[in-house]
């Protein structure tokens, strides 16, 4: 079937075009269709969990069938923004992210991303599992959200982590965190990843050339391992700025 995409704002300048023709298979769902869309267009993956969808000019939820001739709008989120919590299954992006909850009354956004190391409990590690509960966790990621809120004054947040099959040098979790002002952001920053080990219900499994094992949730790992050693045992951290601009 064919199935009209319309596009706006930052989406329609990522993917260099207001509209789209696709033909899909029938059944497709809205939500299937929006990641499509992002498999073809990389630039637009770390925006999937921020779109709205529209069906035929209404606001309709991502289990919607689509059928022959809809008309689908991916629609960013508008002035003023939301907040995105994400388990996602495809690569992650910090400066997709970074270039999502930005906006006009921001004076820095700082950023977070952690990576899959090489090597874990000296152990060679060939690639990580990641698996979740991905209602629990995205509830507990807006939990570490209110938070921030409650001690800081920032304007947007976003947290995604990936579930699935993560190999050496890929993203497993992304923060990124915008401000009037760069102390804030980067305090709220720190303490969200510190959360996200703490309360998120998160499991991953390392995978060495002669085994494997579940190691266990993230937050096991944490009270097991203690509150400094846990950020350091299944990624090498990467943390954005120093470059921050802002005040």
């Amino acid at each position: 079937m064919r199935i009209r995409v319309k596009l706006f704002a930052s989406v329609k300048e990522i993917v260099g075009q207001k509209e789209l023709i696709l033909e899909v298979p029938d059944g497709l769902t809205a939500s299937a269709l929006s990641h499509r869309v992002a498999m073809e267009y990389p630039g637009i993956r770390a925006l999937v969990s921020y779109l709205k969808i529209a069906v035929n000019h209404e606001y309709a939820e991502g289990d919607r069938v689509l059928v022959d001739g809809d008309e689908v709008a991916l629609l960013p989120p508008v002035s003023g923004g939301v907040d995105a919590f994400e388990i996602a299954q495809t690569p992650l992006s910090l400066d997709a992210m970074t270039a999502a909850i930005g906006q006009d009354t921001c004076g820095a956004i700082a950023g977070f991303l952690g990576i899959v190391r090489g090597f874990a409990r000296g152990r060679r590690v060939d690639h990580l599992e990641y698996d979740a509960y991905p209602e629990m966790a995205i509830a507990k990621m807006r939990q570490i959200g209110d938070e921030i809120r409650a001690r800081w004054p920032v304007d947007r947040i976003a947290i995604a982590h990936r579930v699935g099959r993560l190999g050496v040098g890929e993203a497993s979790v992304a923060i990124a965190v915008a401000s009037p002002h760069r102390h804030e952001a980067l305090q709220a920053c720190a303490y969200a990843i510190e959360r996200l080990k703490e309360i998120v219900p998160i499991w991953k499994k390392e995978v060495w050339s002669d085994g494997a094992e579940w190691i266990g949730s993230t937050v096991d790992e944490y009270r097991t391992a203690g509150h400094k050693t846990a950020l350091g045992t299944e990624e090498r951290t990467h943390t954005f700025p120093p470059s921050v601009a802002g005040t």
